[in-house]
């Protein structure tokens, strides 16, 4: 299939919906694909030029008033250049958006005035924009973006691709009409194997600093505050470092709140070996966000042989991955994230047990297991299904 991914931003690592799309990019043209893109940025390294294949680029659009907000958090919305996305649509078989702003609206008007397929993702939750924004609070607001979302975007097209059952729940809730198909982002193999290499021992170390990490954009809704608070309800404050693996708008606010800590907080920003390397070396991963659409850096986590600590917020779809209540706590409470941390540490026999089920249990996360789902959704959208695709072959 020749398919044309849209996206605003694509050449980027600090924004989970651009870093999907890369991976599934990759993975689709090992699969003997071709795979263009039409996106607002062009690739701005040897190593981003590596991934493109004759982009469509359209040119950044600078938001008035909020661009400042979207440079920090790593997201630019792109220009919808009519000329560009009809030669861009033009050419694919199939049409795949990824974010349900000016570009990706303009690609699936178009497709669907020229009858081409056109399939979208859910990826970003409106309440990841009323977080930056500082009411997230304000329920009515979320549900006013999940309908504009719905009537602009995704009951424009016939099936949709979201991450998680729970996202899939609340867009039925908000009236959403397509057909919704849940499909893991999925894992790059290199943290599955990278966790065969991990030796499970039931080691309580009293003699050295125990590394505690979190991975993820630093900005209000992930929570990284909640860590950091949590140290002064922790019996283990004085030897725990915090590693804090990403970039974002709250960067200076973490910093300086981090500095009332006996152990100043380390943040990172790693390419996929250096974090595999930290993650090998970590004691313990936490993931505190409020909301979100999965957690991809959860299951690389856990994919190492990490046990998770993981918020149990009923906006987060994170959640679904705690194999029992121990990995769980309360949503927004850094005692009870305290608690849980100091349960772990001080046992090192279940926690040793329980890495080895969690490595095991991320192995049907692979990325290509999700990318075979996501091919499947594609050739429903075109209309060639699973017994033509075997006919051909065998032709």
């Amino acid at each position: 299939m020749k398919i044309l991914f849209v996206i605003d931003t694509f050449y980027t690592s600090n924004n989970g919906t651009s870093i999907s799309a890369q991976r599934y990019c990759s993975e689709l043209r090992k699969r003997g694909h071709e795979v263009r893109l039409l996106c607002g940025d062009k690739p701005k390294t040897i190593e981003e030029m590596q991934i493109t294949d004759g982009d469509f680029c359209t040119g950044v659009f600078h938001f008035p008033i909020f661009q400042p907000i979207c440079e920090k958090n790593g997201f630019l919305y792109a220009n919808w250049t009519p000329s560009i996305v009809e030669q861009a649509c033009n050419w694919a078989d199939i049409v795949h958006v990824f974010t349900p702003f000016f570009l990706c609206n303009a690609a699936i008007r178009y497709c669907n005035k020229i009858g081409k397929p056109v399939t979208a993702a859910f990826h970003i939750q409106p309440e990841n924009i009323t977080s930056n924004l500082g009411v997230a609070w304000f329920e009515p607001f979320n549900k006013m973006i999940y309908r504009i979302f719905a009537r602009t975007t995704y009951n424009r097209v016939r099936h949709v691709h979201t991450p998680s059952q729970l996202i899939a729940n609340i867009m039925r809730k908000n009236g959403y009409t397509a057909d919704i198909h849940v499909i893991s982002n999925g894992i790059n193999d290199d943290f599955i194997e990278a966790g065969k290499d991990r030796s499970f021992v039931a080691e309580n170390p009293t003699d050295r600093l125990i590394k505690i990490m979190m991975i993820g954009r630093l900005s209000r809704e992930k929570r990284q505050d909640l860590i950091i608070n949590a140290m002064q309800y922790s019996k283990y404050a004085n030897r725990i470092q915090l590693v804090f693996a990403g970039k974002g708008p709250r960067y200076q606010y973490l910093r300086q709140l981090g500095d009332k800590l006996m152990i100043k907080p380390q943040f990172l920003y790693l390419n996929r070996q250096q974090l595999i390397d930290e993650l090998m070396t970590t004691d313990l991963y936490i993931h505190a966000s409020d909301m979100e659409s999965e957690a991809i850096s959860c299951i690389e986590a856990f994919a190492t042989g990490l046990v998770p600590v993981i918020a149990n917020s009923p906006k987060s779809a994170t959640p679904q991955f705690a194999l029992d209540g121990r990995s769980l706590f309360k949503a927004g409470n850094p005692k009870d994230l305290a608690r849980t941390i100091d349960y772990w540490l001080d046992r090192p026999q279940e926690r040793a047990l329980m890495a080895n089920k969690y490595r095991t249990s991320a192995r049907k996360y692979s990325l290509s297991n999700s990318v075979a789902i996501f091919e499947s959704m594609l050739r429903k959208e075109i209309g060639i299904d699973e017994s033509q695709m075997l006919r051909r072959k065998i032709a």
